[in-house]
């Protein structure tokens, strides 16, 4: 009776723990996104959404060319990483025999876990040394880090596919690669978007590399050799300025790119809680 009893004092005591881990964690996520939320809807109106940055001491204003920067700078990493991410993530799934594949899988664990400001080092010596800031040189750091995200996705969706399709597909004489890219793909397809979606939000908010190789901008697009304005930027350049209508549109940078990063990641999660993972 005694060991029972100690049995229920102890997990409730563990509960107990659990619970005050997840407040303790909770406290600090809610407290940032209600200070952004509040400090951030008071600047939110018409012309926040279709005016370009202010200069310097100018009153109002807006960061429409920040949203389009950054919405140029995110889809043109995504037309580079998502390929080259989608072609490593199969060849480590159905090509896993291949000496080369577990190379391969070692260097993007390793991509994976570098700093964001090394990768733009890299861009920028790379390609803005060459070029200068510009916009490309911003979307291929981005599409580096893009890379290992899509890539272990992809893995991973392919492994849910069960073997069995596979060898019925080959049994009936198609070729492996058809299999592969016509049947096991197309299993796959929903988990894969989701990992996509899940990479684009993690390069939607970073700042460092794209600080590196593009520099700050407030005008709007001008072509792929030149730089774009851009939210993440405009937060981290604004906050720490002295002009007050700066500031401002600081908040207001932080809440739209956090609205963005929150609805790309709902929808990820979405197609993950409705079961997507064979097509559907």
């Amino acid at each position: 009776m005694d060991y029972h009893r100690f049995r229920f004092v102890k997990d409730y005591f563990m509960r107990i723990l659990i619970y005050l881990a997840l407040i303790s964690a909770l406290i600090p996520l809610f407290s940032i996104l209600y200070e952004v939320f509040v400090r951030g809807a008071s600047t939110i109106n018409m012309d926040f959404f279709i005016k370009p940055t202010p200069t310097v001491g100018e009153v109002g204003g807006g960061v429409a060319n920040a949203i389009q920067g950054t919405l140029i700078t995110i889809g043109l990493a995504s037309l580079m990483g998502v390929p080259i991410g989608l072609m490593s993530g199969i060849f480590l799934s159905e090509y896993s025999e291949s000496k080369l594949s577990m190379i391969i899988r070692f260097l993007h664990d390793v991509l994976n876990g570098i700093p964001s400001i090394v990768i733009g080092v890299f861009a920028y010596t790379l390609i803005t040394r060459s070029i200068g800031f510009s916009v490309t040189a911003a979307a291929f750091a981005l599409a580096v880090i893009m890379i290992p995200i899509v890539t272990r996705t992809t893995e991973e969706a392919l492994k849910l596919v069960p073997m069995s399709i596979r060898e019925a597909a080959i049994a009936l004489g198609i070729p492996r690669w058809k299999v592969t890219m016509t049947i096991v793909l197309s299993s796959a397809k929903k988990t894969i978007v989701t990992g996509i979606l899940l990479s684009i939000a993690r390069i939607a908010g970073e700042s460092a590399p794209v600080l590196v190789t593009m520099g700050f901008w407030r005008w709007w697009f001008s072509g792929l050799n030149r730089p774009v304005a851009n939210l993440a930027l405009n937060v981290f350049i604004f906050a720490m300025s002295p002009f007050k209508n700066w500031v401002t549109l600081a908040w207001g940078s932080a809440l739209i790119l956090i609205l963005m990063i929150l609805i790309i990641s709902v929808a990820a999660r979405t197609l993950l809680m409705k079961g997507w993972y064979y097509g559907g």
